[in-house]
């Protein structure tokens, strides 16, 4: 079947199987590779993606039921020309090891700020509780969300 929905602000199609994952479908039907395979079971959070306005585990969504939807990757999260602070706080702070969590990080974190009226330090550990780093004890990561925690005020 024929798959139409906005991704990163650009309308596509992208022919998928009925019981193809929406991560599935951007990563080998769209060649958005940010979101990573980790579990396909909703544990990690390595395939966060942002769906009509949620931030969503995408291989438990099914690439039909996303039919119309609004998607936002890794490959998305900007801000104007540049990066998004979370993505220049995560080069700036070297919150990166192996990289394999940093874009289901970069993106649950983003929606988190970007979302949130007052966001404070416990509440953006708490919106990051579905994503497992296993390099890096997320000590840099915490450290380079702070930072931009900190610019904000």
């Amino acid at each position: 079947m024929k798959l139409s929905l906005t991704v990163n602000g650009d309308p596509v199609s992208v022919e998928v199987s009925g019981h193809e994952s929406l991560l599935t479908a951007l990563r080998e039907g769209l060649g958005l590779t940010g979101a990573k395979d980790g579990c396909e079971q909703g544990e990690c959070g390595a395939c966060t993606v942002i769906l009509d306005g949620d931030a969503v585990c995408s291989c438990l969504v099914l690439a039909a039921d996303a039919e119309g939807s609004t998607a936002t990757t890794v490959e998305g999260i900007r801000s104007g020309p540049g990066l998004h602070p979370v993505q220049q706080a995560f080069l700036e702070r070297g919150a990166v090891q192996c990289g394999y969590c940093t874009p289901g990080l970069v993106v649950a974190a983003a929606h988190y700020l970007d979302s949130a009226d007052d966001p404070s330090p416990t509440d953006l550990r708490e919106a990051l509780s579905g994503n497992l780093c296993r390099c890096t004890g997320y000590g840099s990561v915490f450290r380079a969300l702070e930072s931009v925690l900190e610019g904000r005020a």
